[in-house]
C-alpha cells in the first residue's frame, strides 16, 4: 500500500513538473516529462507494483536470484579464460587433430613445421622456403628452436 501510495505522489509530481515546463513553451519536453511520469502509475494500475512487493520479501526468490547470479559469474569467469588463453574450442579441438596425424622426429633438433593434417601429399613433397629476416619472429610456442641452434653453433 505504501509503495502504491509513493508511486501516486511521483506521477503527480512529475505531470505538475510538465506543466511547467510546458507553461515555459518547451511543449517536447513537456510530452517526455509527463510520459516518464505516467509510468509508475500505469505500473500501480497493472498490478506490477504489488507483485514486486509480494516477491521482495520471500527469502526462495532471493535464493533464486543468488543462483542466477553464481551461474552468471560462472559463465563470465569460463569466458575470460577462453579469451585469455587465445584459442577458441574449435581451434583447440583443430590442434588436437592436427597434432595425432603429424610425427616430429625424436632426435630432431627442431619441431617440423608440416602443412597439417588438411593438406594432401603434394604440399607435404613441396619443399619449404626458408623464411626472410623482416618476416614476424617466431610464436612463443616454437620450442625455442632458435634458441638451441644458436647454443649449437657456439658448441653449447
Amino acid at each position: 500500500m505504501l509503495a502504491e501510495t509513493i508511486c501516486s505522489a511521483v506521477s503527480a509530481a512529475g505531470l505538475g513538473i510538465a506543466a511547467v515546463t510546458a507553461y515555459r513553451k518547451r511543449f517536447l519536453t513537456a510530452a517526455r516529462i509527463a510520459a516518464y511520469s505516467l509510468v509508475p502509475i500505469g505500473l500501480v494500475l497493472t498490478g506490477v507494483v504489488e507483485w514486486v512487493a509480494g516477491i521482495a520479501f520471500k527469502p526462495s526468490v532471493w535464493l533464486g536470484f543468488g543462483v542466477l547470479g553464481l551461474s552468471w559469474l560462472l559463465f563470465m569467469t569460463t569466458r575470460a579464460i577462453e579469451r585469455r588463453s587465445g584459442t577458441t574450442r574449435a581451434e583447440r579441438k583443430a590442434a588436437r587433430a592436427a597434432g595425432r596425424n603429424e610425427a616430429v622426429a625424436p632426435g630432431a633438433s627442431a619441431p617440423s613445421l608440416g602443412a597439417g593434417a588438411g593438406a594432401g601429399p603434394a604440399m607435404a613433397a613441396k619443399p619449404q622456403s626458408k623464411p626472410k629476416k623482416k618476416q614476424e619472429a617466431a610464436a612463443p610456442g616454437d620450442d625455442f628452436s632458435d634458441i638451441e641452434a644458436i647454443l649449437k653453433k657456439h658448441g653449447i
